[in-house]
């Protein structure tokens, strides 16, 4: 898919733009998210489960991958998801995975995941503000679309 030099250029982006979305006073840009979640993905060939997490001004305190899975598929658990976002101390996060076959629409379980881990978090008092699909360089925000 990419070559070793192409792979260390990607990783090269990501850490930079990396420090600027973590030095952000708050996400104001949902453009900026999906930039970084592109670079954050690009070089994967499975689907890999993340969190951005968010202070209660919606800065960035971390940015976590929750679960490395197949070709289709991750698994993610309610449980290790609001454990993360409380040791974290966050009062907002935005959920992201990829999909490595290059389609952002987002599946059935996707769709049930997400009210799963929205519901989770709601217990806490913790808001999921979206979920952003990548899929190479095309995306889908779940907020986007009414879907969160």
């Amino acid at each position: 898919m990419f070559t070793e030099r192409e792979k260390r250029i990607i990783a090269l982006a990501h850490s930079i733009i990396a420090r600027r979305f973590t030095r952000l006073d708050s996400l104001n840009s949902p453009e900026m998210v999906v930039e970084y979640l592109k670079t954050r993905f690009a070089t994967l060939e499975h689907e890999t489960f993340a969190m951005i997490l968010l202070d209660n001004q919606h800065r960035v305190i971390n940015a976590v991958d929750l679960s490395h899975g197949t070709i289709d598929s991750a698994a993610v658990y309610p449980r290790e998801v609001v454990k993360t976002a409380l040791k974290h101390n966050a009062a907002a996060v935005i959920l992201a995975h990829n999909h490595p076959s290059g389609v952002a629409e987002p599946s059935r379980a996707d769709r049930q995941i997400t009210e799963r881990l929205q519901a989770a978090l709601d217990l806490v008092d913790i808001r999921v503000l979206d979920h952003i699909v990548v899929a190479g360089e095309n995306s889908l925000s779940f907020a986007e679309r009414g879907l969160i």
